[in-house]
């Protein structure tokens, strides 16, 4: 979430007639985000948030409402879209496509905040989408897969300032080796692509809702975990093994990894942590903004954890690299026998 468009109380006014939200009462920006726009509206019906895609194709934001309609039906607390009084889910605006749902009311907790029952809560709900996610059989392209993320850093790399160098060699060396390591014969079905603390509400130590599907697509289930991993494991500058634990624990009581996602799974906490790099490089660090409009997010955060991926710096990747090595043997094949 962040603020591109401009959004004038007579059209936030106007939206809610449209939508039949209520009288108006106020709106404000959300600074959070880094892709499109969004507004907070509240009207004497309740609060609600305006939507307005600003890279999405027509097709594109279709296919994200008719995921969300998809997830709703299946129990998933995420964001239902609204109809208009004319029966459309979504219209343009200024070129662009704008859709409504209604706020959903819970905290958004600081990653600090975040306890091991909040992770295992956590885990369990995104093993929840990835099975709920078998049954939705339209495809959603990714449009940050491994090619596309290559394909934007190239583009970028051409602006980077020399005294990035470094920068740009850890990069150039992480996009050869990945490019040679992942493994793309891995279980795939509808991922969130962004499961990180801003994205999620909770009531006390219960979960809510789960909200920005703007990355959800059709990927790798283990990629989407090990986004996870990097967003919500990693603290005081270094990874740590009781919250990963935590996480890992709430995921595999819905659904156990096999062994090629727990052997892949190294490779794709750098991947995330290459794609997070490239992207903010891309939206923050190139594309200057108003800070009164959005919250800048420093790429350096997720350079910093592909140092540590790669072993080029400390930072608990031996705990959890030893936690995955032991992962799947252990919970699975190693269990005492009862006695006889």
């Amino acid at each position: 979430m962040a603020i591109y468009t401009p959004l004038h109380k007579r059209d936030a006014v106007r939206i809610a007639e449209e939508f039949g939200l209520g009288d108006f009462a106020s709106y404000v920006g959300v600074r959070n985000g880094s892709v499109n726009t969004h507004y907070l509206v509240e009207t004497k019906r309740g609060r609600f948030f305006i939507k307005i895609d600003e890279v999405k194709s027509e097709v594109e934001v279709k296919q994200e409402l008719e995921l969300l309609f998809y997830l709703k039906r299946q129990g998933c607390p995420c964001p239902q879209p609204i109809k208009s009084k004319k029966g459309k889910y979504y219209h343009e605006f200024h070129g662009k496509y704008l859709s409504v749902s209604r706020h959903i009311e819970g905290a958004e907790l600081p990653l600090e905040a975040l306890t091991p029952s909040h992770l295992e809560v956590l885990g369990h709900a995104l093993a929840d989408l990835h099975l709920i996610g078998r049954g939705y059989k339209k495809g959603i392209d990714n449009r940050f897969g491994f090619t596309k993320i290559v394909a934007i850093y190239r583009e970028v790399r051409k602006q980077l300032p020399s005294h990035l160098k470094n920068i740009v060699r850890v990069l150039d060396d992480e996009a050869s080796y990945l490019e040679n390591y992942l493994d793309n014969n891995l279980p795939k079905g509808i991922i969130h692509g962004d499961l990180f603390p801003d994205n999620v509400k909770f009531k006390g130590s219960r979960l809510v809702g789960i909200v920005d599907f703007e990355a959800a697509c059709r990927g790798k289930l283990i990629y989407d975990l090990a986004t996870a991993v990097n967003a919500l494991c990693y603290t005081e500058d270094r990874y740590q093994i009781d919250r990963f634990e935590a996480l890992i624990t709430g995921y595999e009581s819905l659904r156990p990894l096999s062994l090629p996602e727990w052997d892949s799974f190294p490779n794709e906490l750098r991947f995330s942590a290459l794609r997070f790099t490239v992207t903010r490089i891309k939206d923050f660090y190139l594309r200057k903004a108003d800070e009164n409009r959005r919250m800048y997010k420093d790429f350096k955060e997720f350079f910093d954890r592909l140092l540590i991926l790669r072993r080029e710096k400390s930072g608990g990747m031996e705990d959890i690299l030893l936690a995955m090595a032991t992962g799947y043997d252990y919970r699975k094949y190693q269990k005492s026998k009862p006695s006889k």
